[in-house]
C-alpha cells in the first residue's frame, strides 16, 4: 500500500507542468464577468429567457447542443468531466465532442470529490464500505485507510484528466471543482496544485421563521466562516460558492429518508442578500445556485432573479480587485464572532462599498476607513435610504443584525426592475 500511495504522489508531481492559472472570472467577447451561474438549464424558453434576463450568465451544460443553446442565449456554459477516471479514451472522447466551443467557458471535475471517499453518508448507508455511521467523523482506522486507498487511485487520475483537458483545450479554460463545506483540506489540497478553482456549497436553511422574528434567521451566520475556509483551503486560488436556491422539503425527489418530511423553509430576499454579499466580502469571485431544478415556489424564484438583476447591475464593480480597507466596531466591540465584514471596489471615477453585519447584534458604530480617495465625497445606500460622506478617508455606518447595506458614488448602480425584493421567505 505504501508503494501505491507514493507511486501515486509522484504521478501527480509529474503532471503539474501541465497546470494552468486563472482569476476566477470568465471570459466573453474579451470581457471578464463574475459568474452568477445556476446548475439548471431549464427545459422551456421562456424559463430560460427569465434567468438569462435576470442577470444569469453560467449554466451546467451535459452537451455540445446545450452549449449551442446557451450561446445562441448570448450567455455561457460548464461541462462536467469525470475526472476521477484519468485519460481514459472515453474521457478523452467528452473532452474533443466540446473543446473549443465558444460558449464553453469553464470545465467541472467531479462534485464533492474529497467528500466521496472520507465523510460521505452513502459509504455508509448504501455502499456498506464504512461498518457504523460517522466513521470518517470519528477517525476510524478503517476510515483513514479506506481515504489513503482512494487518494493514491483517484488523485493520480485527475492529475492525468486535467493534463489532457489542457492539451485538448485550444482556449485553456480553467478547471473547477466543487467540495462540501467540511470536505477534509489535506485531501483537497492534493487537488489544488491541479487545478484552478474551488469552493463549497452552502445551503444553511432549513428551519421556518420562528413566529414573530422579522430580522434573518441566525443560521446565515455561518456563511463568512465557510466562505473564509475555503480561501484558505484554495490556498489563494480562487474561490466558488454555492448558494441556496430551492427549500428542502423539495429534495425529497431525491433522498425521501433524508429530506422528505422537512418543512417548507425558503431563504427570504434578505437572507439571500446577506449570503451572496458576505461569501463576496470574505473572498469568493463566484456565486452559483443548485437546483433550481426543484424549486416549486414562484415567489421565491422571483426574489431570486432580484438579487440575480442587483449583482448584474454590479458587474464592472465585481470583476475589478477588491480595495484595502478596514473595518473597526464599537458598541459591541468588534471580536471574532461579532464582526462587520465588507469589501470596496473601484470601476473609472465610480466605487461600490458594501458592508455585512455578520452578528445577530446591531451594530451602532462601523467604521470603515482606507477610503482616502473619496475624502469629501458622498456615498448613497443602494436600495436604501442612507447616506454618508467620506472624511478623513472614513465612513461611520450602523447595521441591523445580519443586515447588508451597499453604498455607491452614484444612484445609477441600482437594478430599475425591484420586483421580488420584499419576499419574507417561509
Amino acid at each position: 500500500m505504501k508503494n501505491i500511495i507514493i507511486f501515486g504522489l509522484l504521478s501527480i508531481a509529474l503532471l503539474l507542468d501541465a497546470n494552468a492559472q486563472g482569476d476566477g472570472y470568465i471570459m466573453k467577447d474579451g470581457k471578464r464577468f463574475f459568474v452568477m451561474g445556476s446548475y439548471y438549464l431549464p427545459n422551456e424558453d421562456a424559463m430560460f429567457k427569465d434567468m438569462v434576463n435576470a442577470g444569469f450568465n453560467l449554466f451546467q451544460c451535459s452537451s455540445k447542443a446545450d452549449l449551442d443553446r446557451v450561446h445562441k442565449a448570448g450567455v455561457q456554459g460548464w461541462i462536467p468531466l469525470p475526472l476521477g477516471e484519468g485519460d481514459s479514451p472515453r474521457f478523452k472522447e467528452l473532452v474533443n465532442a466540446v473543446a473549443g466551443h465558444p460558449a464553453l467557458a469553464v470545465w467541472e471535475g467531479p462534485d464533492e470529490l474529497v467528500w466521496g471517499f472520507t465523510a460521505f453518508s452513502g459509504l455508509y448507508r448504501t455502499q456498506n464500505i464504512h461498518k457504523t455511521p460517522g466513521e470518517w467523523n470519528r477517525l476510524t482506522p478503517e476510515a483513514l485507510r479506506y481515504s489513503r486507498e482512494q487518494s493514491a487511485i483517484v488523485m493520480p487520475n485527475v492529475a492525468k484528466a486535467v493534463a489532457y483537458v489542457r492539451s485538448a483545450d485550444p482556449n485553456n479554460l480553467q478547471v473547477w471543482i466543487n467540495e462540501a463545506p467540511r470536505s477534509d483540506i489535506g485531501y483537497v489540497w492534493q487537488f489544488m496544485d491541479i487545478i484552478d478553482i474551488t469552493g463549497c456549497d452552502h445551503y444553511p436553511i432549513s428551519n421556518l421563521i420562528p413566529e414573530g422574528r422579522t430580522k434573518p434567521r441566525k443560521e446565515i451566520k455561518s456563511t463568512g466562516k465557510i466562505t473564509e475556509r475555503w480561501t484558505v483551503a484554495s490556498r489563494g486560488k480562487p474561490v466558488w460558492m454555492v448558494l441556496q436556491c430551492y427549500s428542502s422539503h423539495e429534495l425529497g425527489v431525491l433522498d425521501d429518508e433524508v429530506y422528505g418530511k422537512r418543512p417548507a423553509a425558503y431563504p427570504s430576499f434578505a437572507e439571500s442578500r446577506y449570503m451572496a454579499y458576505d461569501v463576496i466580502a470574505n473572498g469568493a469571485n463566484g456565486i452559483l445556485y443548485w437546483n433550481l431544478r426543484f424549486l416549486t415556489s414562484d415567489p421565491f424564484r422571483q426574489s431570486l432573479y432580484a438579487l440575480t438583476r442587483e449583482f448584474n447591475a454590479l458587474q464592472p464593480f465585481l470583476t475589478t480587485d477588491p480595495k484595502p480597507i478596514s473595518i473597526t466596531t464599537h458598541l459591541p466591540e468588534q471580536d471574532a464572532n461579532n464582526r462587520v465584514a465588507g469589501t470596496a471596489r473601484q470601476y473609472g471615477r465610480d466605487w461600490m462599498v458594501a458592508l455585512v453585519n455578520e452578528s445577530d447584534t446591531t451594530q451602532h458604530a462601523a467604521i470603515v476607513s482606507g477610503l482616502d480617495l473619496l475624502n469629501g465625497q458622498q456615498l448613497v445606500e443602494l436600495y436604501g435610504e442612507d447616506e454618508v460622506t467620506v472624511k478623513n478617508g472614513k465612513i461611520f455606518v450602523r447595521l441591523k443584525p445580519f443586515e447588508v447595506k451597499v453604498y455607491a458614488t452614484r444612484k445609477k448602480w441600482e437594478t430599475a426592475d425591484k420586483r421580488g425584493r420584499e419576499y419574507p421567505g417561509s
